[in-house]
């Protein structure tokens, strides 16, 4: 029986949803939901805080400050409850109302942001703000999720091992990407694995971590305006493309079974649908990672009006899964001819943890 006096001590780690009955294919989904933070960032957040403050960079006189779409920000404002920290999470105007009021409910305030980038994009104008919060107050210590070597490192000792342990014929495993954390962590752990494992990377139409077109994003989560500073392609097999109309009928596909779940895992189970449907074949062994629930969605992705005002009236019913191939010049290095690379994160580069004012992102990265 768990017991636990801190919130962040507990995460569900073994919990999988066998999608074959679903979808008609075989794919189980790693549900990361299930703790007092409702997503897998609770993970990255834990970690960050701690490498923190083992550093020194993080002492109760100081005031946490990040720049999240959301789900950082609930497991940020969760743990800084926790410990008595004060926290600002930097927000736009994607952030789930759910999502604004749970951070809020735990003490955080919370700042939402105007002004967009020339692509549209709001990352910008969130880091913006960050920069000239640490410029002002030197109490701030921004732990930057973009930049930050703990966001990976804590899906390399946490969520990897434990997909590991479950499939150890595990030949396929799809990882939803925003600042590539997750991705990359698993990426790296299972380079150095007993047996090859393909990465397929699934992000949102509109963003432009894998060289696509920027375009307007209206479901936080995955994506980004600039590419991501701790994404190496060398360690990413394939990318795949959802729209987001494709990720909302995944969403509702997926409710009508009773299962309810958020828009990245709509994201992530419709682009490893897609990628199955292509290359899928008898005794694959393949795991997505479903990032998160749905109740914070319940305003947006499962809200009819929105639905159709931004996707039309048949947004919630559709099947289709739209895939565009990446240019050439953004492909990541074929699986056969990548260089090898350390199977122990200490082997591997990294930035120290962050302090106030400190490794954001160049938005002309």
């Amino acid at each position: 029986m768990p017991v636990i006096s801190v919130p962040q001590a507990f995460n569900e780690e073994d919990l999988y949803v066998d999608l074959r009955p679903m979808l008609g294919r075989a794919l189980f989904l790693k549900c990361e939901g299930f703790n007092f933070a409702g997503s897998i960032k609770l993970k990255a957040a834990a970690e960050m805080v701690a490498a923190a403050e083992r550093e020194g960079v993080l002492t109760p006189h100081s005031v946490l400050v990040e720049s999240s779409s959301g789900n950082l920000g609930v497991a940020l404002s969760m743990i800084a409850a926790s410990k008595g920290y004060r926290f600002i999470c930097v927000t736009d105007a994607r952030c789930n109302l759910a999502t604004r009021l749970m951070m809020e409910a735990l003490g955080s305030q919370v700042h939402l942001v105007a002004g967009r980038e020339s692509n549209g994009g709001f990352l910008g104008a969130r880091l913006d703000y960050v920069r000239d919060l640490c410029a002002t107050d030197d109490r701030c210590v921004w732990l930057s999720q973009y930049t930050n070597p703990a966001n990976w490192r804590a899906h390399y000792r946490t969520t990897a091992p434990a997909i590991a342990g479950s499939f150890p014929g595990l030949d396929v495993l799809f990882i939803g990407a925003g600042t590539t954390g997750t991705l990359m962590g698993c990426a790296r752990y299972f380079r150095g694995w007993h047996r090859p494992v393909r990465i397929v990377a699934v992000d949102s139409v509109g963003s432009v971590s894998f060289g696509g077109a920027p375009a307007r994003r209206m479901i936080p989560g995955l994506g980004m305006s600039v590419r991501p500073p701790l994404l190496d392609d060398s360690y990413v097999d394939e990318a795949v493309l959802v729209e987001e109309a494709d990720t909302i009928g995944t969403c509702h596909r997926l409710a009508s079974r009773g299962f309810l779940f958020g828009g990245s895992t709509g994201t992530v189970v419709s682009g490893a649908t897609a990628w199955l449907e292509r290359h899928g074949r008898p005794g694959l062994t393949s795991v997505a990672i479903a990032p998160d629930l749905g109740e914070r969605y319940l305003d947006t992705v499962y809200q009819s009006t929105w639905v159709s005002d931004l996707y039309g009236d048949d947004t919630a019913t559709r099947d289709n899964t739209c895939r565009r191939p990446r240019p050439d010049s953004a492909r990541p290095t074929p699986a056969g001819s990548r260089a090898a690379a350390p199977a122990e994160p200490a082997a591997l580069p990294g930035r120290p943890p962050a302090r106030p004012g400190r490794h954001g992102p160049d938005r002309g990265t």
